[in-house]
């Protein structure tokens, strides 16, 4: 059972990732949230060389898939992502943000395998991260006021791929922690697929909702 969660897990995530490659290259931005994203590439990049080199499980050849689609992504972040912030943002200033995210996720990753090991550190980095990123979706709805750069293949493709290691690790593997976080990452991914279904039943919602905010008022 824990190895077909696993997998299913492992499927989930990489549509995941495939579907914000595509999503990104279409709508010229990026697909995933930045935050998220650098621990998502720091903790696979780490656990996929330890998994190779230590026990080539099948969370480990995982892993490097899903390293191989994070890189993916990040390159469509640092293609599309300076112009989702403001003006003054050069793009000296961008990278070097984009850098800085990057190396201080690695140096999170590094900071729980040292407290915690290897075995539990990756699974108490990996749950915290996702709930990061669960949060982080809704921000971007909220941000880019609608659902551009996101797909409810990204949103329900996430969800389950939480969900399945939520019950082989928190409810099977009796992980308090991981149980209770896996459902707070459920709690927040079906508030954002809700956020998606809305805003394909009501397109126009947001758009009129927008303008009227922008709309100058009477002296």
């Amino acid at each position: 059972m824990v190895l077909f969660l696993t997998v299913l897990s492992g499927v989930a995530w990489t549509v995941v990732y495939v579907d914000a490659i595509r999503v990104g290259l279409r709508a010229r931005t990026y697909a995933m949230p930045v935050a998220a994203l650098a621990l998502n590439i720091a903790w696979e990049a780490i656990y996929a060389v330890h998994g190779v080199a230590t026990d080539l499980s099948a969370q480990a050849v995982i892993n490097v898939v899903w390293t191989v689609a994070d890189v993916m992504i990040v390159t469509t972040f640092l293609r599309f992502g300076r112009r989702e912030l403001p003006e003054f943002v050069s793009r000296a200033m961008f990278l070097a943000w984009a850098s800085g995210m990057l190396l201080t996720a690695f140096v999170v990753q590094a900071l729980f395998i040292g407290e915690f090991g290897w075995d539990n550190g990756s699974g108490y980095a990996a749950f915290l991260q996702n709930l990061l990123m669960s949060g982080l979706f809704i921000a971007m709805f909220v941000g880019r006021r609608g659902a551009r750069g996101q797909t409810l293949v990204i949103a329900i493709g996430k969800w389950i791929g939480t969900l399945a290691p939520t019950i082989a690790f928190g409810a099977l593997g009796h992980s308090v922690f991981v149980l209770g976080v896996g459902l707070l990452c459920s709690m927040f991914d079906i508030a954002y697929i809700g956020l998606l279904l809305w805003a394909r039943a009501a397109p126009t919602a947001l758009i009129e909702h927008a303008s009227a905010e922008q709309a100058p008022t009477a002296a």
